[in-house]
């Protein structure tokens, strides 16, 4: 594994669990197992690190996302929070933390999310065997709510949001 790589991966695992504002310099060479200098040079600021966590985050979850129903979704999201955990999305997370004023990351986080409306949109077009930006909008907000439910509720949260998806659907299709 490369210096990047390795930064990149122990970068995530820091700001996902602590935050990006609570996590330091020091901290982050400690995980890397590599000196200031080393992390400056390969990573350039916290902010442009912060960027490409979210940049291999967001290639991870939306490969995901390859699927071709509603259900099939929010069983994406049900595997995710099982292997991730359920501490909510970090794109936002990051967003609220900078008050969207750190522009590599605000610009991460507005491709992020541009790219999930998008896919969510497809998704329940080929569910449903044609376009409802509607109901692709209310899909969307489940899958966020659940992804934040989680965070005190459990994961059951996404069951819950898979099964209110699913009436939606049914109803669209009536």
């Amino acid at each position: 594994m490369d210096m990047t790589t390795k930064l990149t991966a122990a970068a995530e695992r820091l700001f996902d669990r602590h935050g990006f504002m609570a996590t330091g310099m020091d901290r982050l060479t400690e995980a890397a197992g590599m000196s200031s200098r080393t992390l400056y040079k390969n990573a350039g600021s916290k902010a442009a690190l912060m960027a490409r966590v979210l940049t291999q985050r967001d290639r991870r979850f939306m490969a995901r996302l390859e699927v071709q129903t509603v259900d099939a979704l929010f069983a994406a999201l049900e595997d995710w929070v099982r292997v991730e955990g359920c501490r909510g999305c970090l794109f936002l997370r990051s967003r609220a933390e900078t008050g969207g004023d750190t522009p590599e990351i605000a610009e991460a986080v507005a491709a992020h999310k541009e790219a999930f409306h998008r896919r969510v949109g497809e998704v329940v077009a080929t569910d449903l065997g044609r376009e409802d930006p509607v109901l692709a909008e209310q899909v969307l907000v489940l899958f966020e709510g659940a992804t934040h439910a989680a965070v005190y509720r459990g994961a059951q949260t996404v069951s819950a949001a898979k099964a209110a998806a699913a009436i939606l659907l049914e109803r669209a299709r009536s």
